[in-house]
């Protein structure tokens, strides 16, 4: 399905066989990525966390002490078609010479550092360069392959700076750091949980909407707003031949057992299969990426949407629940566990590549 220039679905599946190490044939064929099913697949998962460099502590449940290993053995499969087999030696070819940012929160992390697995997976004695830039931009390099991946920090995509000792979320601005984002060749964005939070817990002090300064306002209404003004952006610096633009969709949590009707669940604590049914449309999360797919409709340039939302609300076992701490300290709902569901939203990544 397409919305004004905005691809809201992978569109065409892609089958690709390699016929040598330098050629491959694609067929095409009209199909929906984002309608389907999870099933279980024994040669899963693509790479492991004990062997990935990358993976961060709190992803890494199973170095936390997980022993079910299920969770890291499903494949989302399409339902009238097939995504595309990870392959990556012909994600690196097709990469190469490549800048790929992630800008967004901690779930742009996720799936950051779940590429940088599945890379390192398909040249296990590649050298690499992790590199800690700033305190906001982390990059890992591939020299022999040519091939860069950075993780920009930036929970709401628009500033939030400090002014007069106090930290000001401005809804119509993103120049504090778009200057980086045009030094990339591929962008994922991602944003949305840091919207919801309140109390001690909220990032900002005020809020400022064109001239007005208001210490709050309804959240769903300044996400949009935000939204609004990186579509601006988009459409007036991004050419399209020298840069393309995915964002990565709203991925849900799993906090409220009650929205996948099993309120004696501690949250996702405990879960060690997918669910059988979607959450109901009363979760933030759908509503977000409501939003997120009107607006992206509004932009005139093309941005590629991993509509990631449904095929990770089933996955209520892929948290890292109380596996994202090595003293099992705290539950972790959000987030999801390496390998796992965000290896998912990279061959999504992967396929659609494949077709612009």
């Amino acid at each position: 399905m397409v919305c004004g220039a905005v691809s809201v679905g992978a569109v065409a599946a892609v089958t690709l066989l390699l016929l040598s190490h330098s050629a491959a044939v694609i067929e095409v064929e009209e199909c929906d990525f984002y309608q389907g099913r999870w099933v279980s697949d024994k040669s899963y998962p693509l790479y492991r966390s004990e062997t990935c460099p990358f993976v961060l502590q709190q992803f890494n449940c199973t170095g936390n002490g997980r022993s079910d290993l299920q969770y890291q053995k499903y494949r989302w499969q399409p339902t009238n078609c097939n995504l595309p087999r990870w392959n990556g030696a012909y994600f690196a070819r097709k990469v190469r010479g490549k800048r790929i940012m992630f800008v967004g929160d901690s779930l742009s992390m996720n799936q950051w550092q779940s590429l940088a697995c599945m890379i390192n997976a398909a040249y296990p004695t590649t050298p690499y360069q992790p590199i800690k830039t700033t305190a906001l931009l982390s990059t890992i390099i591939f020299p022999k392959l040519n091939i860069t991946l950075m993780y920009l920090r930036n929970a709401f995509i628009v500033d939030l700076l400090i002014q007069n000792g106090k930290r000001v979320l401005k809804l119509d601005s993103v120049a504090g750091s778009s200057k980086q984002w045009l030094q990339s060749n591929l962008l994922i964005f991602d944003t949305w949980h840091w919207w919801l939070h309140g109390g001690n817990k909220q990032p900002w002090d005020f809020i400022q909407d064109g001239e007005i300064m208001k210490p709050d306002m309804d959240r769903l209404e300044a996400y949009e707003k935000a939204l609004r003004t990186w579509g601006k952006w988009v459409d007036k610096y991004v050419n399209p031949k020298k840069l393309k633009i995915f964002f990565q969709g709203v991925s849900p949590d799993h906090w409220n057992a009650t929205y996948w009707g099993m309120p004696e669940l501690q949250r996702c604590g405990g879960a060690r299969r997918p669910l059988n049914q979607e959450m109901e449309e009363g979760d933030d999360t759908n509503k977000a990426g409501v939003v997120l797919k009107e607006v992206l409709g509004s932009i005139k340039k093309r941005v590629n949407l991993l509509d990631i939302n449904r095929l990770s609300q089933f996955r209520v076992d892929g948290h890292p629940s109380i596996y994202g701490n090595p003293r099992h300290i705290g539950m972790d709902c959000t987030h999801w566990c390496l390998p796992g569901v965000p290896d998912a939203w990279n061959q999504f990544l992967y396929a659609t590549l494949l077709t612009i």
